[in-house]
């Protein structure tokens, strides 16, 4: 996962880190459903990253994170699916794939760069989707870098 705040310089680190997780079984698995691109599509990028951001700093950054461990659903919103994908779901995968300490709240600036590697993954998603022939109504057009 990217650890500086400028996305333009870390390119080959989130490439790296998406090649890492390519070889997880499990990460491998979750992808964007037509009903989730629909869904970006309704909201746009911008709320899909409120959401993002939303859902880290209240499920993932604190300290002590209530129901750490099963607090990310696998389905119901593309975010979840992104966390799941991208070993941002809780503490533990934090801690396992991205050496972020547990027991300490996660500080804005990293919980900003989880929320930009999210939407790297979710922006992935789109374009993936892009190359199949999808009806006009999934199709969502991948926001800038941040």
């Amino acid at each position: 996962m990217d650890n500086s705040a400028d996305n333009t310089r870390t390119r080959p680190a989130t490439a790296a880190a998406f090649a890492r997780l390519a070889r997880s079984k499990f990460r491998a698995r979750f992808h964007l459903a037509a009903e989730d691109l629909r869904y970006i599509a309704e909201k746009g990028l911008d709320a899909i990253r409120r959401h993002a951001a939303d859902f880290i700093r209240t499920r993932l950054a604190p300290a002590q994170p209530s129901n750490d461990g099963r607090q990310t659903p696998m389905r119901g919103h593309p975010v979840f699916k992104a966390q799941h994908a991208t070993a941002t779901c809780c503490r533990g995968c934090l801690e396992k794939w991205w050496k972020v300490p547990r027991g300490t709240d996660i500080p804005p600036a990293r919980q900003a760069r989880i929320v930009d590697f999210l939407m790297a993954w979710i922006n992935r998603e789109i374009k993936k989707n892009e190359k199949k022939e999808t009806p006009d109504e999934t199709k969502v057009q991948p926001a800038p870098a941040h």
